[in-house]
């Protein structure tokens, strides 16, 4: 059985808590490990920065949008944002590159992802957004939904 949702929420730093409990709490139905959990609201949180400060340069006028889809006991995760886009996507997944280091920015955001998801795959276009697309099989299957 397949399981969706889907959120929009405005580009603004506050909503970044909103989206990981929101994600967490989906999930929670497939009986993650704390382990797992913790690891998706870290992307989830890693991903969402991401589009706030990167793709809309802390502009809160802007939505950022989650889909997620439960199938089998994996974790489907895309984070949309229609903001700057990524230049060299290669580059941006290198460990400690960030485009803000005025702002002291670890870098490490993908790297981050890509430590804790099966896959990571990051489609941009200057001027027209990112999308974040990864996916998590959890240790144990519940395909059983409440």
């Amino acid at each position: 059985m397949k399981n969706e949702m889907s959120l929009e929420f405005s580009s603004v730093s506050e909503n970044e808590a909103f989206a990981r409990v929101t994600v967490a709490s989906f999930i929670t139905q497939l009986d993650p490990t704390m382990d797992e959990l913790t690891e998706i609201k870290t992307v989830v949180s890693e991903a969402v920065t991401n589009a706030i400060i990167h793709g809309y340069n802390n502009e809160a006028n802007h939505k950022i949008f989650i889909t997620c889809i439960l199938q089998d006991g994996e974790i489907e995760l895309a984070i949309k944002d229609h903001g700057i886009g990524i230049s060299d996507i290669s580059e941006a997944r290198q460990p400690l590159y960030t485009s803000k280091p005025e702002m002291e920015r670890s870098g490490m955001g993908f790297t981050i992802i890509e430590n804790f998801m099966d896959s990571v795959e990051v489609i941009s276009s200057p001027d027209k957004g990112t999308t974040v697309y990864m996916t998590k099989q959890l240790s144990k299957t519940k395909t059983v939904y409440n």
